[in-house]
């Protein structure tokens, strides 16, 4: 399931995480292209769609027609400029959705080569309960862990206590 060019930790814990809570019975809308998390999603016998790589903050529509039964966001959210506006147009009654953390210790990811390789934002936790809270989700569960690296040095220090993703599961408020 997993060779060593994948996060193995991150993609453990967020399955992990996801079998917690959402049973293979339901549907599931992933929100970006099909990727190797949503390929184990579907290896662990869930039916999952994804979106089609269209800008989600120009163009939710296929959010808002989807009935599948959950909305899964796994890293997704930090590279929008308002996450807002697509998290109060899902239908869906249930939210599994995961952040990097806001490290104090390293500036905001961006990458060298692909222009939309970039996160606008990069949360603390409580800014992002704050999001969903305000986008009409109510918080069930949450989780926090770490990523440490194989480098050397006072970063790479730091990352093998300091939480780097954060993942949730909401319900939307009645």
């Amino acid at each position: 399931m997993y060779d060593n060019n994948f996060p193995s930790k991150r993609y453990r814990h967020t399955l992990a995480f996801l079998k917690k809570h959402v049973t293979p019975a339901e549907t599931i809308l992933d929100l970006g292209v099909e990727n190797p998390f949503s390929i184990i999603m579907k290896e662990n016998g869930y039916t999952v769609n994804n979106t089609q790589g269209q800008d989600l903050d120009l163009d939710i529509g296929e959010v808002r027609k989807s009935n599948a039964d959950v909305i899964t966001a796994f890293e997704i959210f930090e590279h929008m400029v308002a996450p807002f506006n697509v998290l109060r147009e899902i239908q869906a009654k249930k939210l599994v959705a995961s952040i990097p953390l806001k490290l104090w210790f390293a500036s905001a990811y961006k990458s060298k080569t692909d222009p939309w390789d970039r996160h606008y934002h990069e949360f603390e936790d409580w800014q992002f309960d704050w999001l969903l809270e305000k986008a009409g989700w109510l918080i069930k569960d949450s989780s926090k862990w770490t990523n440490p690296t194989k480098k050397i040095g006072i970063r790479p220090f730091l990352r093998l206590f300091t939480p780097r993703y954060y993942i949730v599961y909401a319900e939307r408020k009645s």
